[in-house]
C-alpha cells in the first residue's frame, strides 16, 4: 500500500472540514477527489501533505508522515497546487532545478550527474525548453504550472498531490497537464491524487475516487462507484448526467 489515510479530521476552531476520511492508494492509480465547494477536498491534500493539523494518521507504505523529515517527505510525496504567487525573478531553469534538493546535501550542489539527466527529462516532457533562461514573472498561467510540474517531475516523489492543476488554465494546457501526469504515472508505476472540480475530466482520468460531503466521505471506491447517478445526484442536489449531456449537445 503506497498510502493509507485513516479516520482523518481537520477543524478550524469550532468547525469540522474533514469528518473521518479513510481511503487508500497503490501504486497505479489515479484517485480524484471530488465534490461540492466546501466538501474538503483541498484540505485532505494540505494534511496529507502536512500543511494542516489534523486527527488520525496518514501512512506511506506503512511510515507515519508524521514521523518524517522534510527531505524524506518530499521524496515520497510531491505536491501541485493551484496556484502559484511568484514574487522573484528566478529563471525557470532554476525553478526546476530547486526540485533536486531533497537529494543533495545543499539546494544547488552535488549528486549532479543524477540530477542533471532528471532535469533534461523533466525540461523535455513539459516543453519548457524554449523558456530556461526566462523569468518565471514573465509567464503566462499554463506556462508557470508547466514549469512547476517539471519541478515536481525533477523530485521524483512516488505520489503526486495535485490541488485543481488546470484551475484557470485554457484548454490546451488543461489536456496538456492531464496528459503529462498520466505519460508520468505510466513511465514510474507511481500514483496520484488530484483535486478536481471538472466531472468530466475527473471521469476520463481517474481509477478511484472519494466523493466527498461537507467533510465526509459518501463513496470510498472506483471512479464507476463514484459516478453512480443516485449517489451523485444527491450530493449536488441536481441531476448531474442531464447537465454534463445537454453541455455536450451543444456540440452537435
Amino acid at each position: 500500500m503506497m498510502l493509507e489515510v485513516r479516520d482523518l479530521s481537520v477543524s478550524y476552531g469550532t468547525r469540522r472540514i474533514l469528518d473521518g476520511v479513510s481511503f487508500t492508494v497503490e501504486a497505479g492509480q489515479w484517485l480524484m477527489l471530488i465534490g461540492p465547494n466546501g466538501a474538503g477536498k483541498t484540505t485532505i491534500v494540505n494534511a496529507v501533505s502536512q500543511g494542516v493539523s489534523y486527527t488520525g494518521q496518514v501512512l506511506f507504505e506503512g511510515k507515519d508522515v508524521r514521523r518524517m523529515r522534510s527531505r524524506e517527505l518530499a521524496r515520497c510525496l510531491g505536491v501541485l497546487t493551484q496556484n502559484h504567487y511568484v514574487g522573484y525573478s528566478f529563471t525557470v531553469e532554476e525553478v526546476i532545478r530547486l526540485g533536486r534538493y531533497s537529494h543533495r546535501p545543499g539546494y544547488f550542489e552535488g549528486g549532479k550527474d543524477a540530477s542533471e539527466a532528471r532535469v533534461r527529462d523533466a525540461v523535455a516532457k513539459t516543453g519548457m525548453g524554449p523558456f530556461l533562461r526566462q523569468s518565471v514573472l514573465t509567464l503566462s498561467g499554463g506556462e508557470l504550472q508547466r514549469a512547476f510540474l517539471a519541478q515536481l517531475f525533477v523530485q521524483d516523489p512516488r505520489l503526486l498531490m495535485l490541488d485543481e492543476p488546470t484551475n484557470h488554465l485554457d484548454l490546451i494546457y488543461q489536456k496538456q497537464v492531464f496528459a503529462l501526469v498520466r505519460k508520468w504515472m505510466e513511465d514510474t508505476g507511481g500514483a496520484v491524487v488530484s483535486v478536481v472540480h471538472d466531472l468530466s475530466l475527473a471521469r476520463m482520468y481517474g481509477t478511484h475516487a472519494v466523493l466527498l460531503e461537507r467533510g465526509r466521505p459518501v463513496v470510498v471506491g472506483t471512479i464507476e462507484e463514484a459516478f453512480r447517478p443516485e449517489v451523485l445526484n444527491s450530493v449536488y442536489g441536481m441531476d448531474v448526467g442531464e447537465w454534463m449531456r445537454g453541455l455536450l449537445n451543444q456540440w452537435d
